[in-house]
């Protein structure tokens, strides 16, 4: 049986990678191995690891489960940043045969102006094929919402806000919330609060996953539009009386920098103590 990889980053999760996954599973006597590289973010004063290699699981678990719906097996693992490094590291971790390797078009790759197929061909001496997925001709298949929240990650209005959006068509949620510091204890918070409100989400039928984010919640949402493919956001946050976002203008401050959507949930978490808000009220 050949082991096969697969390799990319945002065009996780593509339709025309998908289809060229199926496509070789159907000529039999295939596995598949799902890689993505660690994003640096291109964002924020300070790297924050376990958000890094979050976003890059994400967009490996696009694919896998992709994979899953058409009866696919296959195995995810996130690398070395760099493409290169990393499609070597997994070639001798795996064992591979082949490779499969997802850009965007050329007009927009990084990845083949650094003649990335080539050089992984002539490093390897493997099989290389080269798929090529239009992230913009694929947004008729699902909406992508990327929604950013802390301490109302529980809330009743966020949820029902999501459910609502699932019901109107087919979306897909991204879930980034953002650690209250850099420790270990404030990302083991911010986890707790993400899988919350992703097993409600997952307990409706509703596709979503996501990450923790850096502890400035602009900052977070701006690498979360480098590592995501996103449509639209949903902020949700404390009343304004009590939102550290909305007085550091979050909501504000993103619409200005993105083109997408931008809507605005208010949570009254009346069990939050008077000093219990969201943090990162930081400039970014």
């Amino acid at each position: 049986m050949a082991n096969v990889l697969v390799v990319a980053n945002d065009t996780h999760g593509g339709r025309s990678l998908i289809e060229a996954i199926k496509a070789r599973a159907a000529a039999g006597d295939a596995s598949f191995v799902v890689i993505a590289p660690q994003n640096k973010p291109q964002s924020g004063m300070v790297i924050y690891d376990e958000a890094v290699r979050d976003a890059a699981r994400h967009r490996v678990e696009t694919t896998l489960s992709a994979l899953r719906d058409l009866g696919i097996e296959a195995r995810g693992d996130v690398m070395d940043p760099d493409p290169f490094n990393a499609t070597l590291d997994a070639v001798r971790e795996y064992g591979i045969d082949e490779i499969i390797v997802s850009t965007h078009p050329e007009t927009r790759s990084g990845w083949l102006r650094r003649d990335l197929i080539e050089r992984v061909h002539d490093a390897t001496g493997l099989p290389v094929q080269h798929v090529v997925v239009d992230l913009d001709a694929d947004r008729a298949e699902a909406t992508q919402t990327l929604v950013i929240a802390n301490r109302t990650a529980g809330g009743e209005p966020l949820f029902e806000n999501l459910k609502q959006r699932a019901a109107d068509g087919r979306h897909r949620f991204t879930v980034v919330v953002p650690q209250d510091g850099g420790d270990g204890r404030h990302a083991a918070e911010a986890r707790e609060r993400l899988q919350a409100l992703l097993a409600r989400l997952h307990e409706e039928g509703i596709p979503a996953a996501g990450g923790i984010g850096d502890p400035d919640p602009f900052t977070a949402v701006m690498n979360a539009l480098q590592f995501y493919r996103v449509d639209e956001i949903v902020i949700s946050t404390l009343p304004r009386m009590r939102s550290r976002w909305l007085r550091s203008d979050l909501v504000e401050r993103v619409k200005r920098a993105t083109a997408c959507p931008v809507e605005h949930v208010v949570v009254d978490a009346a069990a939050a103590s008077d000093d219990a808000d969201e943090p990162g009220a930081q400039a970014a």
